[in-house]
């Protein structure tokens, strides 16, 4: 084996709410990566998540289509795997992801404001389909950004 280099960083898209239920958008970093070989192959970086039950659903998001305001079913890993989508927070941040890409939703709990907007929404940008692949995990949401390591 090669030198395997310092501990990496993994970048991700946390949409998170605030304690009065505004969602945000914030880049956030996966750091606590152990270099670990996995049964007899060389030492690979890996950043384990906390063990639990969790649903894997593929979408697959039409050119054109539109998700108005809405929150995440549950706290969900995002990962795009082909063509391009955008999503927008309550704030106004809106973040353009495709694949390589990692987002993290977890703005459940949101509280409407008066023009409608609550949770998120997202659309598909280009001439093809979104294609995203979600981890919803079976845990409660974090009040917190970027809590996730």
């Amino acid at each position: 084996m090669t030198d395997p280099g310092s501990r990496p960083t993994l970048g991700y898209w946390h949409l998170w709410r605030d304690e009065s239920g505004v969602s945000h958008q914030q880049r956030c970093e996966l750091t606590a990566f152990e270099l670990k070989g996995v049964g007899h192959a060389d030492p690979q970086w890996n950043n384990w998540q906390p063990r639990g039950e969790a649903t894997t659903v593929f979408t697959v998001q039409p050119v054109g289509w539109l998700g108005d305001w809405h929150e995440n079913p549950a706290p969900q890993w995002i990962v795009p795997l082909s063509g391009r989508w955008w999503v927008e927070a309550m704030d106004g941040t809106r973040v353009e992801m495709g694949p390589g890409d990692l987002s993290f939703g977890e703005d459940q709990g949101c509280i409407a404001t008066a023009d409608g907007r609550r949770g998120h929404r997202s659309g598909t940008i280009g001439e093809q389909p979104a294609v995203l692949m979600t981890v919803q995990l079976h845990v409660p949401p974090v009040v917190r950004p970027c809590h996730l390591r």
